[in-house]
C-alpha cells in the first residue's frame, strides 16, 4: 500500500530570497511543492522556478558513479586517487599550487569543511567561489563602510519604506517573490514611491513611479550627484554624521568635483535633468528609504565604489538602522551569504575574519589546532576567481577542485578559462549532473547529492539562516559534498579534525568558531554562538533566524546598526571619496555596442536544473540578442532573425529580439545558455576579464561588441523522440542550433549557410529513420516531413523559419502515442488537429497560458489583470508574468474597445 502523504519543510535552491518550501512526499517520491506559509522570507509565495522544483528531480541525467580518467570506479578508489594526486602536487610544487573553486549552491556545512581543509590543512589560500562573480563588490563596499560584511536590512524594511530605490535590479524577474511583496506593500501604502534605475526598461518598471534609464556604468555619477545635492539643499543629517560617521568632507569633495550639478550628472548619465532632480528630492526628503541594488551595480570594474556611493548617501542622510531604511544588497544565489560567513572567498579566513584583521589568523589556527602543521594557515589572501584561472594558465596552479559550479561557462574570457582548464595537470570536479561544459576537462569526477537530498543550512540576503533538509536518498552512488571532503581529508592523514558524521556537527563547530574569543575590543559582528550546542534534534527543528544570534539576542537580529555603532575600530561608519570611472571595456569602431548580460525570468544559472522542467523552457526557448529597432535596422536585422555578436574575447549567436526597452547603442543577452543547449551561446565568451581592483568582481555588465546578421540558407525545426536526441548529433555541426527539452520529445532549432540538396536524405541520415510522410514546396524551399516506425512517431521536421510553426502542444502529444491514430496521422504534417487552437508563446509559465489565449480573452471583454486571472488563471500563482500581462493589456485594450463598439453599433 502507498504511504500516506508526508509534508516536509525545506528551502528553495535558487535565488538569494531564500524562500521556504513545503514539499509533499508520497511513497518515497516528492510529488509537489508549494510555498511555506510560515517562512518569513516568502509567507507562502513561490516563483515559477520554485513551483517547478519537483519536476527537476530524478536519476535521469545525474552523475551516478565516480570516474577517474574517464573510467567508472568505486568510491574507495576515487577517494584514494584524489588524495594521492592532491598530495603529489602539493609535495612536488608546494601548497600554493593547490586551489579550490566553490559555489553559492553549496550548503554552509559543505563550504565550512572545504575552507577548513584547503586553507587550514592543505595550507593554500587559493580557495574562492562563484559568489565572486556576483556579490564581491557588495561585500567590499560594506566592509569599507561598516567594518564588516553586514547587510543592515530585512525584507520587512521593503514594506515599511516610504521610498524604495531599485538600482541594477530587475526584481520582477530575478527576485520575483520580493517583487510581489513590494508590490503588495505599495498597494497598501499609497504614499510609497518606487524608483527604478536601470539602462533597460524591464518588467520591474511596471511598478515604478519614476524610471531613470541611465547610461551603463554611470551609477557612481548618479549617487555622487545625490550626495552633493543633499549638501547643497541642507538635507544632510548633521547630528547622525557627527555622532556616528567619519569621512564626510573627503566624500563630499570628491562628489562635488565629479558630479557638482544636476546638469553635469544628467549629461554623464544621459537622463532628463528634471527627472533626475525629482529622484534627488524624493530621496533627500524621506527618512525611510531602502536602496535595493544587485548585479547591475556589482558586476563592474568599479563596482565597490558604486556600492560605497550608494552607502554614502544613506549615511549622510541618517537613512540606516531604522525601519524601512538602509542600503540593501540582494544576493543572487541561495547561499552566497553562507559561503561568505565561513570564509568561502579567497581574501577571507572563516567566520567573517580575514587576513588583515590583527590576530585573526592566529585565532583561527588555535581553534582548528593547526599551529603544529607545516605549512601553517596561509598568511596572505589567495587568488580571486579571475586571477585564479589566470594563474592556472600560467602554470602556477597545478591542482584545482571545482565544486557545484561551471566556470567553463560562467567565467569571463571563457575561451581563456577553457585553455587554462585544459592545461591544468589535475582537475577534480564534484557535480550532480552528468553533462556539463566543465566535465570534459575533469580528471576525477565525483558524483554529488543535489537539492532534496542535501541536508544543511543556507543564509539568504537578509542574513536569515534556514534549513535545507534532505528529503530523498541520493541516486546511485552520489554523496554529500561535506562527506567527500572529509573522506579525502582522512586519507591525507587529518581524520581527527574531519571526523564529522552528520551536518549538525559541522554547523555546531561553525557556530562555536563564530563566538570564539568574540568579545571586548576584538568583537566581531558575525556571531551565531547562540546556535552552538543544538544537537541533532534541535538542528533538525531549527526555524529560520537572522544573525547575529547570541545570548543577548537568542531570537536573532532583524536590523543592524540601530544604535548607530558600527563594526569599525572606533565604532563609526566611513563615508568614502568616490571618483567615477568609465567601464574598462571601451567601445570602438570595431566594437561599437555596449553589452549587458543577465538572467531571464524562468531560467537559473547554466540551466542544469531548470532545463529539467520543460515548461520553464517555454518563455524564452533560445538564446537571444535584444537590441533597439534603430540598431537592428542599421545591421539589417529583423525580429526573430538570427544574428551574431563578436567581441575581443569571443563570439555569441542568438535569435534577435527587437525592443524599445533597449537604449540605442546597447544590447542585452542572457547568461544561461551553454554548449549543452546551443552553439556559441555563452555570454561569458564576450566578456573580457577586467575586474574591480578591490573586490575582484568581473565587469559583466559593460562589454563591447559588434552585431551582424548570421547568414542562413535555411532554418528548420526538428522534433525528436526521447532516445534519438544526443548532444553530439550530426546536426550540431550546423552554424546555429538550440536544443530545447520538452516533456515528450526534444526540439531543435537549426540553421546553416550551406544549402541542403535533398532534405529527405539529410534527415534520414541524421536520425537513422527515413521519412514516412512529407510535403514540400521547391519554389519557397519549405518542407514538412515525419518519420514513423511501427505506428510510432520518431521525428518531425519543418524547413522554414520558426515563426511558421504551429503551436507544438498537439505535435508533442503525438510522441506519447504508442500507435498513431489514422486521424492524427493525416494531420501530422499540418502539425495540429482539426479545430486545434494555437495558444501562442507562453506568457504564464505556472499555468502554461499563451499570448493568443490572453489576447482572445481581452477581446472577449476581460480587460483587467483580475479578469484574465479569473478566466485563464494567468498571473494568479507566482505573479512573475503580471508585468507582461499588463503590457499585453495596454496594447490590446484599444482593439478590444473598438471591437465592442462595432458590435454595439451593429446591434
Amino acid at each position: 500500500m502507498p504511504q500516506v502523504n508526508r509534508l516536509a519543510r525545506t528551502t528553495c535552491p535558487y535565488c538569494g530570497v531564500g524562500c521556504g518550501v513545503t514539499a509533499t512526499l508520497e511513497s518515497g517520491q516528492l510529488i509537489a511543492v508549494e510555498g511555506d506559509r510560515e517562512h518569513p522570507a516568502n509567507y507562502g509565495r513561490l516563483c515559477v522556478k520554485g513551483t517547478a522544483l519537483h519536476e527537476t528531480l530524478g536519476a535521469q541525467g545525474r552523475l551516478l558513479m565516480p570516474r577517474v580518467d574517464g573510467q567508472e570506479v568505486s568510491w574507495e578508489q576515487a577517494l584514494t586517487v584524489t588524495a594521492e594526486r592532491l598530495q603529489a602536487q602539493r609535495t612536488a610544487h608546494g601548497p600554493q599550487t593547490v586551489a579550490a573553486y566553490l559555489s553559492g549552491q553549496l550548503l554552509t556545512e559543505d563550504y565550512y569543511v572545504a575552507n577548513k581543509l584547503f586553507k587550514g590543512f592543505l595550507g593554500t589560500p587559493h580557495l574562492d567561489t562563484n559568489s565572486r562573480l556576483c556579490m564581491a563588490s557588495a561585500v567590499a563596499g560594506y566592509k569599507r563602510a561598516f567594518g564588516a560584511d553586514a547587510v543592515p536590512c530585512s525584507y520587512e524594511d521593503l514594506e515599511e519604506a516610504e521610498l524604495v530605490v531599485l538600482v541594477g535590479s530587475n526584481l520582477a524577474w530575478n527576485h520575483p517573490v520580493l517583487y510581489q511583496r513590494l508590490k503588495i506593500a505599495k498597494e497598501r501604502n499609497p504614499l510609497m514611491r518606487v524608483v527604478v534605475i536601470d539602462p533597460r526598461v524591464t518588467d520591474t518598471c511596471e511598478m515604478a513611479d519614476l524610471y531613470l534609464g541611465i547610461r551603463p556604468g554611470s551609477d557612481a555619477y548618479l549617487f555622487n550627484g545625490l550626495l552633493a545635492w543633499m549638501d547643497d539643499h541642507n538635507r544632510l543629517d548633521a547630528v547622525y554624521l557627527e555622532r556616528h560617521t567619519e569621512g564626510l568632507d573627503d566624500a563630499l569633495g570628491a562628489a562635488k568635483q565629479s558630479a557638482g550639478s544636476v546638469e553635469a550628472v544628467a549629461h554623464e548619465c544621459d537622463v532628463d535633468p528634471e527627472r533626475l532632480e525629482t529622484f534627488y528630492y524624493w530621496f533627500a526628503s524621506q527618512l525611510h528609504v531602502v536602496t535595493l541594488y544587485s548585479q547591475g551595480v556589482n558586476q563592474s570594474s568599479s563596482g565597490t565604489d558604486k556600492c560605497n556611493a550608494i552607502i554614502n548617501c544613506h549615511l549622510a542622510g541618517g537613512k540606516i538602522g531604522l525601519p524601512g531604511a538602509g542600503p540593501f544588497s540582494i544576493t543572487g544565489q541561495p547561499n552566497a551569504m553562507g559561503g561568505r560567513e565561513v570564509g568561502g572567498l579567497a581574501n577571507q579566513l572563516a567566520a567573517h575574519m580575514d587576513y588583515h584583521t590583527p590576530g585573526a589568523r592566529e585565532l583561527v589556527s588555535r581553534f582548528w589546532t593547526t599551529q603544529h602543521l607545516t605549512p601553517v594557515l596561509p598568511d596572505a589572501p589567495g587568488y580571486k576567481a579571475v586571477e585564479l584561472f589566470d594563474a592556472i594558465e600560467r602554470g602556477e596552479i597545478s591542482a584545482l577542485w571545482v565544486m557545484a559550479t561551471n566556470p567553463a561557462v560562467s567565467m569571463p574570457d571563457g575561451e581563456k578559462v577553457r585553455r587554462a582548464l585544459a592545461k591544468c595537470p589535475l582537475v577534480i570536479v564534484s557535480e550532480c549532473v552528468a553533462n556539463t561544459d566543465l566535465l570534459p576537462f575533469a580528471d576525477i569526477v565525483l558524483p554529488a547529492s543535489g537539492w532534496s537530498e542535501k541536508d544543511g543550512t543556507v543564509t539568504n540576503s537578509e542574513r536569515r539562516i534556514s534549513r535545507q533538509r534532505g528529503l530523498l536518498p541520493a541516486p546511485g552512488e552520489a554523496k554529500h559534498d561535506w562527506w567527500i571532503l572529509c573522506e579525502v581529508a582522512k586519507r591525507l592523514g587529518w581524520g581527527e579534525a574531519f571526523d564529522y558524521t552528520q551536518p549538525w556537527e559541522i554547523f555546531d563547530e561553525h557556530a562555536r568558531l563564530s563566538g570564539y574569543e568574540n568579545s571586548g575590543d576584538t568583537q566581531r559582528l558575525f556571531d551565531i554562538s547562540g546556535l552552538a550546542g543544538l544537537g541533532q534534534s534541535a538542528y533538525d527543528a531549527l526555524a529560520p533566524i537572522q544573525w547575529p544570534v547570541t545570548q543577548q539576542a537568542p531570537r536573532g537580529t532583524a536590523r543592524l546598526f540601530e544604535d548607530g555603532r558600527f563594526a569599525t575600530p572606533n565604532g563609526r561608519a566611513k563615508l568614502l571619496p568616490i571618483t567615477p570611472r568609465p567601464p574598462a571595456q571601451a567601445l570602438s569602431d570595431d566594437y561599437p555596442l555596449r553589452l549587458n548580460t543577465g538572467r531571464i525570468r524562468d531560467q537559473w544559472h547554466t540551466m542544469t536544473r531548470t532545463a529539467r522542467a520543460p515548461r520553464l523552457m517555454n518563455h524564452r526557448a533560445e538564446p537571444f540578442i535584444e537590441l533597439h529597432p534603430e540598431d537592428a535596422a542599421r545591421a539589417g536585422l529583423t525580429d526573430q532573425g538570427l544574428a551574431r555578436l563578436t567581441a575581443a574575447a569571443g563570439e555569441y549567436r542568438g535569435r534577435v529580439r527587437v525592443s524599445h526597452a533597449q537604449r540605442r547603442g546597447e544590447v542585452f543577452v542572457p547568461m544561461h545558455w551553454t554548449d549543452c543547449f546551443t552553439k556559441q551561446g555563452r555570454s561569458g565568451a564576450l566578456i573580457q576579464g577586467y575586474t574591480d581592483p578591490l573586490s575582484g568582481q568581473p565587469e559583466a555588465k559593460q562589454g563591447a561588441v559588434a552585431v551582424s546578421k548570421l547568414l542562413a540558407a535555411w532554418q528548420a525545426t526538428l522534433l525528436l523522440a526521447n532516445g534519438l536526441d544526443a548532444p553530439s548529433s550530426p546536426w550540431c555541426r550546423s552554424d546555429y542550433w538550440a536544443r530545447i527539452p520538452m516533456a515528450s520529445c526534444t526540439r531543435w532549432q537549426l540553421a546553416d549557410s550551406q544549402p541542403v540538396a535533398d532534405w529527405l536524405a539529410q534527415v534520414a541520415a541524421w536520425c537513422g529513420v527515413p521519412a514516412s510522410l512529407w510535403c514540400d514546396d521547391p519554389a519557397t524551399g519549405r518542407l514538412r516531413a515525419a518519420g514513423v516506425v511501427n505506428g510510432r512517431l520518431c521525428w518531425w521536421l519543418m524547413v522554414g523559419p520558426p515563426d511558421e510553426l504551429p503551436g507544438l502542444a498537439w505535435l508533442e502529444a503525438r510522441f506519447n502515442d504508442a500507435t498513431l491514430e489514422t486521424r492524427h496521422r493525416r494531420r501530422l504534417l499540418a502539425g495540429c488537429d482539426d479545430g486545434a487552437v494555437d495558444t501562442g508563446p507562453v506568457v504564464c509559465s505556472c499555468h502554461q497560458v499563451g499570448q493568443a489565449s490572453i489576447v482572445k480573452a481581452i477581446h472577449a471583454g476581460d480587460t483587467s489583470v483580475e479578469a484574465l486571472g479569473a478566466r485563464l488563471a494567468c498571473g494568479t500563482q507566482c505573479g512573475s508574468c503580471l508585468p507582461e500581462l499588463k503590457a499585453i493589456l495596454e496594447e490590446e485594450r484599444p482593439h478590444a474597445r473598438a471591437k465592442q463598439t462595432a458590435n454595439t453599433e451593429v446591434a
